[in-house]
């Protein structure tokens, strides 16, 4: 793997930050996705899964039950961690190191909680997506689809019901 050097990759902060990205899905076969709107920070108009920084002193589940509730106005019902990605972007300029996860909700449960930043929800399946995906989405989605795979083996998802 090539790492690009300093020159060629933009650096916004000294360090890269955390986030927490998730794939809420109805444990039926859909996904929800959430359509950016002009305030959101970049590729207005693309689709999305759900995303938010990770705070200071948060667990990783506790920063996605959060995200989840404002996104979504839903409560996480199963969360399963499937996946890590380091993101680099040029524009805009930003390093994060995302850790992804599976996240069930109910679908009765969900409102767009921030209109601010999205402009629209829907539940899709894996072979019927909307266009235009945001740049980062096909990548995570990719975990996605191999978790999906996995979860027919036993594991042991954080239950929160």
């Amino acid at each position: 793997m090539m790492i690009p050097s300093t020159a060629e990759t933009p650096k916004t902060s000294p360090a890269p930050r955390v986030s927490c990205v998730f794939v809420c899905h109805d444990g039926r076969g859909r996904i929800l996705l959430a359509r950016r709107g002009s305030g959101a920070r970049d590729e207005a108009g693309s689709w999305d899964s759900g995303a938010g920084a990770l705070e200071f002193g948060e667990s990783f589940e506790t920063a996605v039950a959060r995200e989840v509730g404002e996104e979504y106005g839903a409560d996480v019902l199963e969360l399963r961690q499937i996946g890590v990605r380091n993101v680099v972007r040029r524009e805009p300029p930003s390093h994060w190191v995302a850790v992804v996860f599976a996240v069930e909700v109910d679908p009765a449960a969900v409102r767009l909680g921030e209109p601010h930043k999205f402009d629209g929800l829907g539940w899709f399946t894996l072979d019927a997506l909307p266009h235009p995906l945001h740049s980062q989405l096909p990548a995570t989605l990719e975990l996605f689809r191999s978790s999906a795979a996995a979860a027919a083996a036993p594991a042991d998802p954080v239950r929160k019901r």
